[in-house]
């Protein structure tokens, strides 16, 4: 296809852009990227997404335009349903079962992240951390039963859960970073665990996941003085750690 019929308008610090573009690598479709700065938020994206204002957007054709990264990635799997492996399972019971999980991991894992942003940060991130290990934990017993021995949730091949869940690795990584915290603990969730390294090291991701550094750099710029990182680095020592 030709690259020209497929546009994304995103940022590439975005787990949820990141999941989009995952997608397209599974279905093997060219797309030229259209940088955003959501702290300035251009007039294509407040054209293209007037209700939430957000990144990612996806252009088709002359179709209009298509907001919302879950609902994005299932129109890329219905569009190009005949490219690459299927990103939902195809059994209907199946299908919803990983629609629910992908629900879960945005209302559970990652909006407890967004918590950060609203509030005073040094206190609440630990009621973060636990809000997400918890999830973990539920997603440990999903990936057993969803997996059925395979590497993936969506077994042999990436599918909707590992898109949702494996986007934010990177800012699970900055989140331990600043905590001080082991999010994914092998003793704990060792199969979340291998699934982890299995997602980010597949071709279709690991082009395109953003640097664990830079990540930390930006959230620290944008929602935080560096001083305050020393400050959980004193206050949350490895023996205070979830996992010790």
């Amino acid at each position: 296809m030709a690259t020209g019929d497929v546009k994304l308008l995103g940022s590439c610090a975005s787990p949820f852009v990141l999941r989009v573009k995952i997608a397209l690598n599974i279905k093997s479709i060219n797309y030229e990227f259209i940088q955003e700065n959501v702290n300035n938020k251009s007039e294509l994206l407040l054209k293209s997404n007037p209700i939430h204002k957000k990144i990612p957007v996806l252009f088709h054709g002359d179709n209009n335009p298509i907001c919302e990264s879950i609902i994005i990635v299932e129109y890329i799997n219905d569009v190009w349903s005949t490219i690459g492996p299927s990103i939902l399972p195809s059994n209907p019971h199946d299908r919803s079962l990983a629609r629910f999980w992908a629900a879960y991991i945005d209302n559970k894992l990652f909006a407890a992240f967004r918590e950060l942003k609203n509030s005073k940060w040094v206190e609440a991130i630990e009621g973060v951390v636990n809000k997400i290990v918890e999830g973990f934990l539920v997603l440990e017993d999903v990936f057993i039963k969803c997996s059925k021995g395979k590497q993936f949730f969506g077994g042999e091949t990436i599918g909707l859960i590992d898109i949702a869940l494996g986007s934010g690795l990177p800012w699970f990584k900055v989140l331990e970073r600043m905590s001080n915290k082991k999010l994914l603990d092998e003793t704990k969730m060792p199969n979340i665990v291998a699934w982890a390294d299995n997602f980010c090291q597949d071709p279709l991701v690991k082009g395109d996941l953003p640097d664990v550094e830079k990540l930390f750099e930006l959230y620290t710029t944008m929602f935080m003085v560096k001083e305050q990182v020393a400050v959980l680095e004193t206050k949350y020592s490895p023996s205070n750690s979830i996992d010790g």
